[in-house]
C-alpha cells in the first residue's frame, strides 16, 4: 500500500504521523507547545541544507557543493564552458566517469578522444579520472565519494545519494560550471516530503518493485515535484544499504529535487566497508519534523511491479498485468502509435500474447539502479541451474562497477548467470540511455535500468523502426529469464536465500583512477580530437524580441529525449553545432531547419545587416509592430530575432544541458510552456540565455507565426507576472506570458545572451 496524505503532517520521534490538521495531539504527545516553522527545522534535509547554504538567508539558498561529479557525454562541454569563462582549477574534487560513451563504436575516434581530454583536464585542473569500464557513475561516487550530511552536484540526473545520507542533486552543466567557478547553487527552500517506509519487503521483491510503487502514485500528481524526498521510519532498517540505493537512485523518476534517508549501523557498515567509515553520522529527523506532505510504504504489501512504455510512472503489479494482458497491452500500441506518427509501423504487444501469457524478447540488468551487488546476487541465485533458453529471448547483465564484478566472480554468480545463457558485460550505462542492447524491430526489453521514455532503447520511428521498453526489478528479470522470456514475477520461484556478505576490493581503483585532486598542473596543456569544438557565439538580450515559431508540441509531457535524442547522438555532445542537427530529430523533423533558417537572419542582424534584408518577409512584419501603440519606432537591426519552441510541459527526465543548448547554439531564444516538468530544465533553457515564459491560456499560434515581445529587458525587472506579447501576422493578437521566480544572477545571465557571455563580462 502507497498513501499520500493530503497536505502537510509532523513526525513525532520518528513513528508518528500527525496531520497538520491535528496539531493539538503533538503538543498532547511531547507537552510542549508546538511551533511549525520550528518544526520545519527539524528535517534531515533543513539541516543539510543549512550547512551547506552561504546565504544567510534559508529561504533563497546559495548553495556550495562537496564534490561533483560528471560523466563522458557531459564532462567536455562543461569544461569548455567554465575554461572559456576563466576557471584555472577545480576547486572541489571533481569525478569525470566515463560510463556512457565507453565503446568507441560510433563516429571514429571522438568518443576516446573525449576520455582522453578529460585525463588532460584532470591532470591540468586537478581531477579524478575513472577510465572506460572501470565503473557506471553513480556507483563509484557510491563507493568513494558519498558520507552522511555530505552534498553531492552531478551533470546526470540520476545523481542520488541520500541512502548514504548524501543529499546529491542532478542538473545541468551550467550549474557545475557555477561551482567551478566558485559560484554558488541558487534555489529557494525545497519543500520537503516524507517518505515513511513500514513492515519490510518480501522475498522475491527488490528495490525496482518498491521505486516502481512509489514513482506510480507521485509523478502524475506532481506530489513531490522539485521537493526533497526525506526517508524516514522503521522500514528503512528492513533493507540493506545496497538495497536502498536501488530504491534512492529511482526517486529522480518522480521528479523531485533530491533525496536523504535516516542512516543507521548498516550505512556505517557500508561506509566501513568502502574505507570511509569516519563518513558515517547517524541522521534522523528531531524529535518533531513538519513535512510539506507524506507518503506511506508498507513494504509488507508491495508486490512485483512492472512499468509498462512509455514512462516509469505507467505501474501495474505484474500480477495484474498478467490478469489483463489484451486490455492494457492494447492502451499501450495506442499511445506507442501516437509517439510513432508513422501510420505504417504498427509496433504490437498484443502479438506477444501466447497462449495466455506475456513473452518478451530481452531482459537487461545494468547500471547504476540494475547492476549493484545484491540484485545481480540474486538474479543468479534464482538463474542457477535453470536455463534462458535457445530461442529470441536473451538476458545481459552489467555490474554496476569493477570492485562488484570481482567479488561477484568469487561468490560464483557469474558462472551461475553464464551457465543460464545471460551475457556478462562491463560496468556502463548504454542500455540506459539507448547505446546498447537494441531490441529488433518490435521487439519488447524488460530491464533493470532508470527508464522507458519513447524510444530511448534506440528505436528510430523516423526509419520504420520502433521497439520498447519495461522496466522490473532484477528478481523478476530473472524469474521471466528462467521461464524463457515468459514474464513471471519473482515471488512466484524464490525460496529462503539470503545474499551473503558483500566483500569490497578497491584495488583496481588504486590501480586504474587517477586521483588528481588538488594535484593540477596549469602548464598542462588540454588534449583535443577533431570533434571538440568550441560553443559558438550567442547574441546578448536586446529591449526588444521577436521570436518565429519553430515548433509546437502539445503532448502532455515532452522528455529530454524527446527534445534531443539519447543514443548514438551522445557521441557528438563535444560538438555543440554537431549535436544540434539532431534537435527534435525524433518528435519534428523539420526542426532544425526551421530555427537555422532564423538563426541566419540574427547572425545577419549582429554583424551589421538589416534583417529585413536578410529575410523580406520581415518588412510586413515589422511595419505591423510599429501600429502597436508604443512601438512606432521599433528598428528592426536593434531587435533580436530568434525561434521558439511551444510545449505544454517540457524537460522530463536527463539532466543534459544539450536539451536546452542545442536550441540556442541554431537560434533559439525561448520556450513557451504551461510548465516546465523539471527545475534542471528550466534553469538549463536560463543558464543557455533563452526566456523562460510560462502561458496559461492555450497557443493561440502556429509554426511559421512570429510573436513579438517588446521591453523585456526591462520585464525581468519587473515582476514577470504580466508580460504582453503579440502574434504578429497580417493582424495583431495580444498574448500574456509570464515567467515564474528568477534569481537576480539568472536575469544577469539571460540578458547577457549566455552563461559563457555573463561570466566573460564580469
Amino acid at each position: 500500500m502507497v498513501k499520500l496524505y493530503e497536505g502537510g503532517a509532523y513526525l513525532v520521534n520518528g513513528t508518528e504521523i500527525v496531520p497538520e490538521a491535528e496539531a493539538e495531539r503533538v503538543t498532547a504527545m511531547t507537552g510542549k507547545a508546538v511551533s511549525k516553522e520550528e518544526a520545519k527545522k527539524g528535517t534531515i534535509a533543513y539541516s543539510i541544507m543549512e550547512a551547506h547554504n552561504t546565504s544567510g538567508d534559508m529561504d533563497k539558498l546559495k548553495i556550495r557543493f562537496d564534490a561533483m561529479t560528471s560523466h563522458d557525454i557531459t564532462f567536455v562541454g562543461i569544461i569548455q564552458t567554465a575554461k572559456a569563462s576563466g576557471m584555472e582549477k577545480f576547486p572541489v574534487p571533481y569525478v569525470l566517469t566515463n560510463c556512457h560513451n565507453s565503446l568507441c563504436a560510433v563516429g571514429g575516434t571522438i568518443n576516446e578522444d573525449d576520455h582522453m581530454f578529460g585525463l588532460s583536464a584532470c591532470k591540468k585542473y586537478g581531477g579524478i579520472f575513472v577510465p572506460p569500464h572501470i565503473a557506471v557513475i553513480h556507483q563509484y561516487m557510491r563507493e568513494m565519494m558519498a558520507g552522511c550530511g555530505k552534498m553531492i552536484l552531478g551533470s546526470d540526473s540520476h545523481t542520488r545519494y541520500g541512502a548514504l545520507g548524501t543529499m546529491a542533486i542532478g542538473e545541468g552543466g551550467g550549474e557545475l560550471v557555477k561551482q567551478l567557478l566558485c559560484d554558488t547553487y541558487d534555489v529557494n527552500y525545497p519543500g520537503v516530503v516524507a517518505i515513511y517506509l513500514d513492515g519490510q519487503p518480501n522475498p522475491g521483491v527488490g528495490p525496482q518493485d518498491i521505486a516502481l510503487s512509489i514513482i506510480g502514485k507521485v509523478f502524475k500528481c506532481g506530489y513531490v515535484k522539485n521537493k526533497v524526498m526525506e526517508f524516514v521510519g522503521p522500514g528503512i532498517s528492513a533493507m540493506t544499504t545496497d538495497f536502498r540505493n536501488g530504491i534512492d537512485v529511482m526517486t529522480t523518476e518522480t521528479t523531485c529535487l533530491s533525496s536523504i534517508w535516516r542512516t543507521d549501523e548498516d550505512t556505517r557498515a557500508f561506509l566501513t566497508l568502502h574505507g570511509r567509515g569516519e563518513d558515517f553520522k547517524e541522521l534522523n529527523p528531531a524529535d518533531v519534523a513538519y513535512y510539506d506532505g507524506v507518503v506511506y510504504v508498507d513494504l509488507s504489501t508491495v508486490k512485483p511491479m512492472i512499468a509498462l512504455p512509455f514512462h516509469p510512472s505507467n505501474t501495474y503489479e505484474i500480477d495484474e498485468l498478467n490478469a489483463n494482458l489484451g486490455d492494457i497491452l492494447r492502451s499501450v500500441e495506442v499511445e506507442a502509435a501516437k509517439i510513432s506518427g508513422n501510420p505504417d509501423i504498427n509496433f504490437s504487444l498484443t502479438d506477444k500474447i501466447v497462449d495466455g501469457k506475456l513473452t518478451v524478447t530481452q531482459g537487461i540488468i545494468a547500471g547504476c539502479a540494475g547492476g549493484n551487488y545484491t540484485n545481480v546476487m540474486e538474479a543468479a541465485h534464482i538463474l542457477k541451474g535453470r536455463s534462458c533458453g535457445a530461442d529470441e529471448f536473451s538476458l545481459s547483465v552489467y555490474p554496476s562497477s569493477q570492485p562488484v564484478y570481482i567479488d561477484l566472480v568469487k561468490k560464483g554468480a557469474i558462472a551461475d548467470l553464464m551457465t543460464a545463457g545471460a551475457v556478462l558485460k562491463t560496468a556502463f550505462c548504454g542500455p540506459c540511455f539507448g547505446a546498447g542492447d537494441t531490441p529488433a524491430n518490435n521487439g519488447f526489453s524488460i530491464r533493470h535500468t532508470t527508464r522507458n521514455f519513447p524510444n530511448r532503447e534506440g528505436s528510430k520511428p523516423g526509419v520504420g523502426q520502433m521497439s520498447a521498453v519495461a522496466l522490473m526489478d532484477a528478481r523478476s528479470i530473472a524469474a521471466t529469464a528462467a521461464n524463457g522470456g515468459v514474464l513471471t514475477p519473482a515471488t512466484a520461484v524464490v525460496d529462503d536465500y539470503q545474499v551473503p556478505e558483500y566483500s569490497f576490493d578497491d584495488t583496481v581503483y588504486k590501480a586504474r583512477v587517477y586521483q588528481g585532486f588538488n594535484k593540477g598542473d596549469e602548464k598542462s596543456e588540454l588534449v583535443y580530437g577533431p570533434n571538440i569544438k568550441d560553443w559558438p557565439a550567442m547574441s546578448p538580450l536586446t529591449d526588444n524580441i521577436l521570436l518565429k515559431v519553430c515548433s509546437k508540441i502539445m503532448d502532455p509531457v515532452t522528455t529530454t529525449d524527446e527534445l534531443i535524442p539519447s543514443g548514438e547522438t551522445s557521441s557528438y555532445r563535444s560538438n555543440p553545432l554537431g549535436l544540434a542537427e539532431f534537435t527534435l530529430s525524433r518528435r519534428d523533423p523539420e526542426y532544425v531547419g526551421r530555427s537555422k533558417a532564423v538563426d541566419k537572419i540574427e547572425k545577419a542582424r549582429t554583424s551589421g545587416q538589416c534583417p529585413v534584408e536578410a529575410c523580406p518577409e520581415l518588412q510586413e512584419i515589422f511595419d505591423t509592430i510599429r501600429t502597436i501603440p508604443g512601438n512606432e519606432n521599433v528598428k528592426a537591426s536593434e531587435t533580436e530575432i530568434g525561434s521558439m519552441i511551444y510545449a505544454v510541459k517540457p524537460g522530463d527526465g536527463s539532466a543534459r544541458e544539450q536539451a536546452a543548448s542545442c536550441q540556442r547554439v541554431i537560434g533559439g531564444l525561448a520556450n513557451i510552456c504551461k510548465e516546465y516538468a523539471t527545475k534542471r530544465y528550466r534553469s538549463n533553457v536560463m543558464n543557455w540565455g533563452m526566456l523562460p515564459f510560462q502561458m496559461e491560456a492555450e497557443p493561440d499560434f502556429e509554426v511559421g507565426d512570429y510573436i513579438y515581445v517588446p521591453n523585456v529587458r526591462a520585464a525581468l525587472d519587473g515582476d514577470m507576472k504580466d508580460i504582453k506579447a503579440y502574434v504578429v501576422g497580417k493582424t495583431v493578437k495580444e498574448l500574456k506570458l509570464y515567467i515564474a521566480d528568477m534569481t537576480p544572477d539568472e536575469k544577469k545571465i539571460v540578458k547577457a545572451g549566455c552563461l559563457i557571455n555573463y561570466n566573460r563580462n564580469r
